[in-house]
């Protein structure tokens, strides 16, 4: 099965080099520059990335963009800011391929020092409680790095396009009936500062977004 990597990428030229080398061999990068303004498309370009660009702002705009982007049987996503390992997904694809599973998440763990600041990490338990109420599955993180079949992931008709877009993917896999499996993975001080929840207004901004996902879950697609 072919596989592609969706990256979005907002002035993260200083993590391109060490994220693309990880790509394992055989994959596409599809790195999707939001608006840099510090040469990352030229970077990924040069180290042999497909670059899409989407002009609308937001995480949501940039990671289905790259899912549109993609041809591949199954497709990845992770950041592009070198905090995970793009060679981590090798066992989730595996078991999408082989049919254990339909989503596979990353839960991230944290690898060094200042890696899961404490607003992002009080952020996330307080969605994975939400989306246990919500769903019934009992997820610890609704971290970026993932894995499922490009046409399944297509047919989920996801709308969301800013903060909210990881989520509303986990909740509507869960209202299809798709079996969604969390691997733990090493979580690394990121490059650079993070465009979402770098600070506690950032983090809780998400967690509006992601609140309003899950008040809009369940209805008509």
């Amino acid at each position: 099965m072919t596989t592609d990597v969706v990256l979005p990428c907002l002035n993260e030229a200083g993590a391109l080099p060490w994220v693309l080398e990880r790509v394992p061999t055989g994959w596409r990068a599809i790195v999707v520059d939001n608006g840099s303004t510090d040469g990352s498309a030229g970077i990924a370009r040069e180290l042999g990335a497909t670059v899409v660009r989407e002009e609308r702002r937001g995480f949501g705009a940039a990671c289905h963009a790259g899912l549109l982007a993609s041809e591949a049987d199954i497709v990845c996503f992770c950041d592009c800011d070198a905090s995970l390992d793009p060679g981590l997904l090798v066992p989730f694809v595996r078991a999408v391929a082989e049919g254990e599973a339909d989503l596979v998440l990353g839960r991230r763990r944290p690898a060094g020092r200042g890696a899961f600041p404490p607003h992002a990490r009080a952020g996330n338990l307080a969605l994975s409680w939400m989306l246990r109420r919500r769903t019934g599955l009992r997820l610890h993180d609704l971290g970026p790095l993932r894995a499922a079949r490009r046409e399944g992931l297509l047919g989920l008709g996801l709308t969301d396009r800013r903060s909210g877009y990881p989520l509303q993917m986990v909740v509507r896999a869960a209202d299809a009936g798709w079996r969604v499996r969390e691997e733990d993975v090493p979580y690394l001080p990121r490059t650079g500062k993070s465009k979402v929840t770098g600070t506690w207004r950032g983090t809780w901004q998400a967690v509006h977004d992601m609140r309003r996902v899950l008040g809009e879950a369940g209805g008509a697609r």
